[in-house]
């Protein structure tokens, strides 16, 4: 039987803390988490892998080394209300639980909902709740939120989620509108939303997040 504790000391020690991710309560609940709970039984062996792992058609969780990269971009605290879009079966959910005070796990597929649901609520993640709902729309009865935090890569971030920032919230995507995406920091500061890029990222598309059209003349 495979020791999946020691896959997730061994995915902290060789693909989170040499990509200069930092912050010892990330390490802490990444090493908590049991991420081969959130795979498929038969894609186990991928679970602490430093790939994407699809987890239903054209639904990924992030590889363990982008996805650490950007919850420490993300500067998470420990009173944060947090919204977290798109988590598949609910593994960024658990970890961003761990650092946070409490989140809303945003999934439209039915059958996502019913496995992350039945995920969580088996690891004892209590302070979670997963809402069923479009995931470009957000979940603004819940919000606002200190923290958005988006799993895959977008074209561009909607104002509809934009808008569901608390004064000082953070939101947190890979925008990619090439070969490379590149992750962003959203932070609204006296009402205006400002982004700054960080550093290099490619992830699985998150199907829907399109860049506006603008006009034709």
């Amino acid at each position: 039987m495979p020791d999946f504790a020691a896959q997730r000391a061994n995915m902290v020690d060789t693909q989170v803390r040499p990509s200069d991710v930092t912050d010892p309560r990330i390490h802490a609940a990444m090493r908590e988490v049991a991420r081969e709970r959130f795979v498929p039984g038969a894609k186990q062996a991928l679970a602490y892998a430093d790939v994407p792992v699809e987890v239903s058609p054209r639904r990924y969780l992030m590889d363990p080394r982008i996805f650490a990269k950007l919850v420490q971009l993300a500067d998470i605290r420990p009173g944060d209300r947090i919204l977290d879009v798109a988590p598949a079966t609910g593994y960024s959910s658990a970890v961003l639980g761990k650092l946070g005070s409490k989140v809303i796990a945003l999934e439209q597929d039915a059958d996502l909902v019913r496995v992350a649901c039945d995920t969580l609520q088996s690891i004892g993640c209590t302070n979670v709740t997963v809402a069923q709902g479009a995931l470009t729309e957000g979940a603004k009865a819940s919000g606002p939120y200190d923290l958005i935090f988006v799993n895959g890569s977008v074209e561009a971030v909607p104002e509809s989620l934009l808008g569901q920032l608390k004064e000082g919230g953070r939101l947190v995507a890979v925008v990619q509108t090439g070969p490379q995406g590149r992750a962003y920091l959203y932070v609204r500061q006296d009402g205006v939303v400002g982004s700054r890029g960080d550093f290099d990222a490619t992830v699985p598309e998150l199907a829907g997040f399109k860049k506006p059209v603008g006009f034709v003349f």
